[in-house]
Formats: C-alpha cells, structure tokens, sequence
C-alpha cells in the first residue's frame, strides 16, 4: 500500500513532459533532469515524513507481528509512537485515532505568512511543509480537499515567483535556505544554474 502511494508521487518517464517548444536539446534535457531531481527529492521528503512517529490510541485491541519490520501488541485505549505510514494504515482500518498536530492550522499559518510578507521576501515553511500538505489532502473530504487546493494556489505562485525573481540575481544563501522546503531549494538552484547559464549563452561569456 505505502509503495504504491510513493510510486505515485514520481513521473513514470520522460515521456510525461510535454515539451512542445522549438529550443535548443540540451535546454530541454537540462530542464526534464531538474524536474526529475525535484519529484524524487520530493519522493524521499515524503519517505522521510513518513517514517516519523505519531502519536496514536487503539480503538481496539490488537497484535501485528511481521518480524523484524513490525510488532505491535496493544490494548484498547493504550496510546503508543508508531510510524505515521503504519498509523494512516492503522487509522484507515478503524484501529486506531491518530493524535497529531492541527494539520489544517499549520497549513493556514503558513498560507497567512506568505499573504503578508513583502513582495520580495519568501516566508518561512519547514523542509517538509509540502509533504505534510499532501499528507493531508489525502485524509480529508472532497469538497475541503477542492477548498484548500484553492488557497494553495495563489500561495505557490506566490513563493514561485520570488524564487525565480531572487535566483536570477544571486545564489542560494544560507538565510534564504533555511525558509525554504527541500523542494524549492533545488528548484532555487535549478534557476540560478539556468539563468547563469542563459546570461553566458546570450552575451557569449566563456
């Protein structure tokens, strides 16, 4: 069930780019390859918020032996750390209730920080913010899930277009790094290695 999930997140092959512009090959190449970069960096952001322990109660009691992965032996109402990818199984089931931070609260703060701040300063998310996001989606209704996409949008606009607007100028550096989600930290470097190299291109710089 988990790998499947994952697998879902990456592109199964170039073939599911689109590149309908008359450019130059390499650009192209360039481009599919940081795209590729940031969806398994991506992939393992999600792997890594996965295995992280949650809190959770059992609804009922319940033993599950797949040794030397799993063991788990519980009473109704004891509460236990297991790793968030077993409790969304788990929760699914009926097994248990998951304890966890306001998911929808986390996510409103950080959309409202980017609404507020100058046009040219990124606000901060944590390196994970996009896993946790989807995370959640996952578990909500449709009709909620369609109402936080919606405030979702304008907020990566927002964050996309600093980044491209910064990258062109300098470098990463480390105090624009640390407000940024692992995501967007290669697309920053992306950017920037792309401009650089477009200004080279354009005015013939060796």
């Amino acid at each position: 069930m988990i790998i499947t999930f994952v697998n879902s997140l990456l592109p199964s092959s170039h073939d599911d780019y689109d590149v309908d512009v008359d450019v130059d090959a390499d650009v192209v190449n360039n481009l599919i390859s940081g795209i590729d970069d940031i969806s398994i960096l991506y992939t393992f952001s999600t792997l890594e918020y996965l295995l992280k322990d949650v809190r959770v109660i059992y609804l009922k009691d319940i033993e599950i032996s797949i040794r030397p992965l799993i063991f788990i032996s519980a009473k109704e109402g004891d509460m236990t750390s297991v790793p968030r990818w077993i409790s969304i199984i788990l929760s699914e089931q009926g097994v248990v209730e998951i304890h966890d931070d306001d998911q929808l609260s986390y996510i409103k703060r950080a959309l409202n920080r980017e609404r507020i701040s100058p046009t040219h300063e990124v606000s901060t998310i944590e390196p994970d913010f996009y896993a946790r996001v989807n995370n959640y989606l996952r578990t909500i209704e449709d009709k909620d899930r369609e109402s936080l996409i919606v405030s979702l949008n304008p907020f990566i606009a927002s964050r996309l277009q600093k980044i491209v607007k910064l990258s062109a100028s300098s470098p990463l550096v480390p105090e624009l790094e640390e407000k940024l989600s692992l995501e967007e930290k290669l697309l920053y470097e992306n950017f920037h290695n792309m401009t650089s190299n477009f200004k080279k291109l354009v005015l013939k710089i060796e």
